[in-house]
């Protein structure tokens, strides 16, 4: 598909139809850790540095996201404190930006079973180039677009919203699994309708099996091999999505793949491949999406970069066990 014809048909649905907006998702849930949960925020207890860049269907340059976040434990407050900040460029025209502020509480259940119950506030900012936009009149049948549009230009181009979410996370010495809600209030984001965002519902879980035999590392260099087996549904609006897969932690590489399915329309969407690299405090990750729906010839697939710093613990602090969920 022409991209200019790509982005006129894009650009009359956003303005003219009640279009049931769906938020950005990534294919390294745990690279990501407050966006997949706020709950998440503060289990890695000592400071927590994370990036995400993903390019979906760059073959059609439609959607980039970037995601910047901060997470800590704090003694004080008995849980974890998170900062978060996104811009999702769903076009050349059409942008969101959203800051979110987390608390993360932290109880203890057990010896070994540990709860955090988080609550998250945002605020969101959608805004339209209008200059940028394509429509039928600016076409002439010979030469493409090179008219004026005779379309009524709209007088709010920039739309900003509150917003809230709340998670939960469980998880003992080998094991986790949490949930969490986006979207709690179901804000308006339409510039000419009023569009009410439905709510994000998201559950993930996941298992940590060593199989080294020793349980230690098993020389110098590599450490002991580790399997962890995942999964994560979602559910928003009229969309289902299951993804399911594992991780091969062998210190310092880890390697999974991922397969995403549409539940809704019942058909596969795509298998993930995924490589990083930790190296003491610092970790990154790359990850390719192989487009198998029907789209799959003209999206180019989906590329995610990610990387991760883990700053040490402040000293005289409390001994709090970490999440051991994946790095990625």
């Amino acid at each position: 598909m022409n991209k200019k014809v790509f982005f006129l048909i894009v650009g009359l649905i956003i303005l003219y139809l009640d279009v049931k907006a769906q938020d950005p998702h990534f294919s390294q849930f745990y690279a990501n850790p407050l966006y997949t949960n706020p709950a998440l925020a503060g289990t890695a207890v000592c400071p927590r540095f994370s990036l995400s860049y993903r390019d979906q269907w760059p073959a059609l340059g439609a959607f980039k996201t970037f995601s910047a976040s901060y997470d800590q434990y704090f003694d004080a407050l008995s849980g974890g404190i998170g900062v978060m900040v996104m811009s999702d460029a769903q076009s050349d025209y059409y942008r969101t930006n959203t800051a979110a502020l987390i608390y993360s509480l932290r109880l203890k259940l057990t010896r070994d079973i540990f709860l955090n119950l988080a609550a998250q506030a945002s605020v969101t900012n959608r805004s339209l180039d209008w200059d940028e936009l394509s429509f039928p009149d600016m076409i002439d049948p010979r030469y493409g677009f090179i008219y004026s549009t005779m379309a009524d230009r709209p007088d709010d181009l920039s739309h900003t919203y509150v917003d809230f979410a709340a998670g939960l996370v469980a998880y003992g010495e080998n094991w986790y699994v949490g949930a969490s809600v986006a979207n709690l209030t179901r804000p308006n984001d339409g510039f000419i309708s009023y569009n009410r965002i439905p709510m994000r519902f998201t559950a993930h879980g996941g298992v940590r099996l060593n199989l080294s035999r020793d349980k230690r590392r098993t020389n110098a260099f590599f450490g002991a091999p580790i399997i962890t087996p995942n999964v994560i549904y979602s559910y928003q609006g009229d969309f289902q999505m299951l993804n399911y897969g594992l991780y091969l932690d062998w210190s310092p590489f880890i390697v999974g793949t991922w397969f995403r399915q549409s539940i809704s329309f019942d058909n596969a969407d795509a298998l993930v491949l995924l490589f990083g690299l930790q190296y003491e405090n610092m970790k990154i990750g790359y990850s390719y999406d192989i487009t198998v729906s029907e789209l799959s010839n003209a999206s180019g697939g989906a590329h995610e970069i990610t990387l991760g710093v883990q700053l040490p613990c402040p000293e005289k602090r409390k001994k709090i066990k970490p999440i051991k969920c994946p790095s990625f």
